[in-house]
This record gives structure tokens, C-alpha cells and sequence, in this order.
């Protein structure tokens, strides 16, 4: 009763802040612009300002150093997921003009606006390395291999532009978590008010991350979700196959219990809200992409409880 009252408990933190987004925005607070400005406030300036508070308050040089080298998980479950959708893509029959984009989301997960968040809520600032890394690799993954495929279904060639990949890679998040471990690694010391200004902004992080997915959540159209085949399978690489892979992956091995927990977490949470934004600009099924991140969102509002008390019995 204690693991699945601290899984609802967790839960339900995350869902009144979604809830008060959705009704916000239901009664007509935010325009396009100002839910543009809240994605911007938390991904260039309250994350990184979370990331370097929350690093140099909580972590050693030796903690980070021990933890970087488990990247190694994330990126294998990763490479397996997409191997596999390669195989879905074929037998499933799935249109030739959704096969990159199917690919992509079926391999990677929204690791920053409900990954983080929900780790946060459920296991506390202590997850923090755990979820950075596995952020690492799947911001890398989808920047590279996962563009890649989505702009196959746009132009029919993928092609890498490296300025504008390393400049999504190394994004504000990832960049002030580089500058949190080298000044840590260096043992430098920031004044206390800069420190403290890092800490209230980056408090920002988790409350406006849950509003802006309850804005996202208002603005789909229902009549546009629908359930086919394709959108089945995603749901079930998504939240079935990626935990699972996961969960075969650090279980067996001598991995901290919180890092097993985080990982299995982040590996099972909805499909990134940057799918449709890079399918708009490459005129893939700009669409079809954001049906699914709505469709996975609201079943991860189902899924993380469930998923919660599972990972609890490790």
C-alpha cells in the first residue's frame, strides 16, 4: 500500500499542474505566442539554470564521473528500439510516407518536458544525473539519426545540415548541464547570489513544464485522434517495448537502484513534442505527429502510475 501511495502521491503532483494548464488554457489565458514563450522559458533559461544549481549543490566530482560512463544504456536500448522499428516499418505495412517518422518516434521519448518533471516528482533532485544522462543520449539520438528520417518522408533524401545538428544537440538544457560538471570536475566555486538566482529560476522548471503540457493537451483537436494500426504500434513501442528493453538491460546488472528506476522511467515517457515542429519544417505529416504526441501524453497520465509501482518492486 506505502509503493502505491507514493506512486499516486507522485502522480497526482503532476497531474494538478497539468490540470491547471488545461484550464488555464481553456478559458482562453494563453495565445500561441505566450505557449511559445513558456516552451522557450523552460528549455534556454530555467533548465539549464536547474541543471548547474542542482549539479554543483548535490554532486561530487566522483559521483559524475561514475555516472557519465552509463550513457551506455540508454543509447543501446535506443539503437535496439530503432532496429526494430525497422522491422515493424516492413511488416506492419506502414506508408512509405510515415516510415522515417514512425521510426523516429517510436525511438525516442520526451525526456525534458515529462521525463523530467515526473522523475523529479517521483524520486526527488537525487534522480537528477540519472535523467540527465539518459537525456544525453536521446537528445543526441534525435538530432541526428532521428531528423534524418523524419526528413526522409519530407524531401524522400535525408541529408545532415552539422551547423544546425550541433546547435540542437548542444541545446541550452545540455549546455548547462556541461557547465554544471566542468565547473564541479574543476571544483569551482559561484558566489552564493548567483547560486541562488540559478535555484529560483531553475524552480521554474518542473511547474511550467506541467502547464505547458496541459496547454498542448488543450489545443488538440479529438476529433483528429485516431486509432489505427500504425498508431497502435507506437503506443505499444512506446510504452510496452521501450520499458521492457529497458528493464532487460539494468536490471541483471550492479546499477545503483535509483539509476534502474529513472532509466526504465524516461524510456517509457510519451513521444517528443520537437517530432511535429521538425515534420512541419521538412513537410513530412506535420499531423500525424502531433496526433501521436497527444495520444501518448494523455495515456502517459495512465501509464506512469502503473509503471511507478512497477519499477518500485526492483
Amino acid at each position: 500500500m506505502g509503493v502505491f501511495g507514493s506512486a499516486v502521491s507522485g502522480v497526482l503532483i503532476i497531474l494538478i499542474m497539468i490540470a491547471l494548464g488545461f484550464i488555464l488554457a481553456r478559458n482562453d489565458w494563453f495565445d500561441s505566442k505566450m505557449t511559445s514563450m513558456f516552451a522557450r522559458l523552460v528549455t534556454q533559461i530555467a533548465l539549464p539554470a536547474y541543471m548547474i544549481s542542482t549539479i554543483m549543490s548535490k554532486f561530487t566530482a566522483k559521483m559524475l564521473l561514475k555516472t557519465l560512463p552509463d550513457l551506455f544504456f540508454p543509447i543501446v536500448s535506443m539503437l535496439l528500439l530503432y532496429i526494430i522499428s525497422i522491422f515493424v516499418v516492413r511488416f506492419a505495412k506502414i506508408p512509405k510516407m510515415h516510415a522515417g517518422l514512425f521510426r523516429s518516434m517510436f525511438s525516442n521519448s520526451n525526456t525534458v518536458f515529462v521525463g523530467l518533471p515526473v522523475n523529479m516528482a517521483l524520486f526527488g533532485r537525487s534522480s537528477l544525473p540519472f535523467v540527465l544522462v539518459y537525456y544525453m543520449a536521446n537528445t543526441t539520438f534525435f538530432w541526428t539519426l532521428g531528423v534524418y528520417l523524419i526528413q526522409k518522408d519530407g524531401k524522400g533524401e535525408g541529408e545532415f545540415n552539422w551547423k544546425t545538428t550541433l546547435k540542437r544537440v548542444f541545446s541550452p538544457p545540455l549546455l548547462g548541464f556541461m557547465v554544471g560538471v566542468v565547473l564541479v570536475l574543476f571544483h569551482v566555486s559561484l558566489p552564493d547570489f548567483i547560486m541562488q538566482d540559478f535555484n529560483y529560476i531553475g524552480n521554474l522548471t518542473i511547474p511550467l513544464s506541467m502547464i505547458f503540457i496541459g496547454i498542448s493537451i488543450n489545443s488538440v483537436d479529438i476529433t483528429r485522434v485516431r486509432f489505427d494500426r500504425s498508431n497502435f504500434l507506437i503506443l505499444f513501442g512506446r510504452f510496452l517495448l521501450a520499458p521492457a528493453l529497458m528493464s532487460l538491460l539494468v536490471i541483471p546488472t550492479h546499477l545503483p537502484l535509483l539509476m534502474k528506476q529513472v532509466f526504465i522511467m524516461q524510456a517509457a515517457m510519451p513521444i517528443m513534442t520537437n517530432a511535429p515542429v521538425v515534420s512541419r519544417l521538412y513537410h513530412a505529416d506535420s499531423e500525424y505527429a502531433s496526433v501521436m504526441v497527444a495520444e501518448t501524453t494523455l495515456l502517459s497520465l495512465v501509464v506512469i502510475p502503473i509503471l511507478m509501482v512497477l519499477v518500485q518492486q526492483l
